[in-house]
């Protein structure tokens, strides 16, 4: 059984990322949460910090999974392609609550300087995760020598890029997550041929 603080922040979660921010309110917050309106405040402060807490939960979730992808692959290579393949397979799970993420990123809805400095922090640790990776396939021969955070940025770039085309345009082609992941394995690997 989840504590009231936690349907809040599920609730939140849920609403934050099907209408975003300006269109999430504390009423529908607790309405969808059934639990009190005040409890919303002494719990969270305010809206933006609620969408600080909601963004940061789904963001420690992802890092979770990142890192259980890359966790036991055999090569650096192996490494960064399953960390390509849990990127976009984490945006398409229903219980991901990755739409809070498109919202409440470096680049998006965050209203207060602090709250941004708070999440790109965070995000900075999915670059590291890919990074290691990087230099661990350097180090064991699977990628060709490379500039690692460049390449890093590049590939979440791409990551992004392919995400936001799936989720958000009409014209997404069927196996773009597929083409993508390859695209980054053929990129990087030390035998390009």
């Amino acid at each position: 059984m989840s504590t009231k603080k936690e349907r809040l922040l599920e609730a939140a979660k849920e609403l934050f990322g099907e209408y975003g921010y300006a269109e999430t309110t504390f009423k529908k917050i607790s309405d969808r949460a059934d639990v009190a309106l005040g409890l919303l405040t002494h719990h969270y402060g305010n809206k933006e910090k609620l969408f600080l807490a909601a963004g940061l939960d789904v963001l420690c979730h992802f890092l979770q999974v990142l890192r259980a992808a890359t966790s036991n692959t055999p090569t650096g290579h192996d490494g960064a392609v399953e960390f390509c393949r849990a990127y976009l397979k984490f945006s398409l799970e229903p219980d991901s609550y990755w739409l809070v993420l498109v919202r409440c990123s470096p680049y998006s809805d965050m209203k207060t300087s602090s709250d941004r400095d708070i999440m790109n922090e965070k995000f900075l640790e999915v670059h590291s995760v890919l990074e290691a990776e990087l230099e661990r396939g350097i180090q064991d021969g699977s990628i060709r020598p490379l500039a690692v955070p460049e390449t890093a940025h590049a590939i979440i770039a791409l990551m992004v890029g392919a995400n936001r085309t799936r989720l958000l345009t009409p014209y997404c082609p069927p196996h773009l997550y597929e083409v993508a992941v390859d695209f980054v394995s053929r990129a990087i690997a030390a035998d390009r041929n």
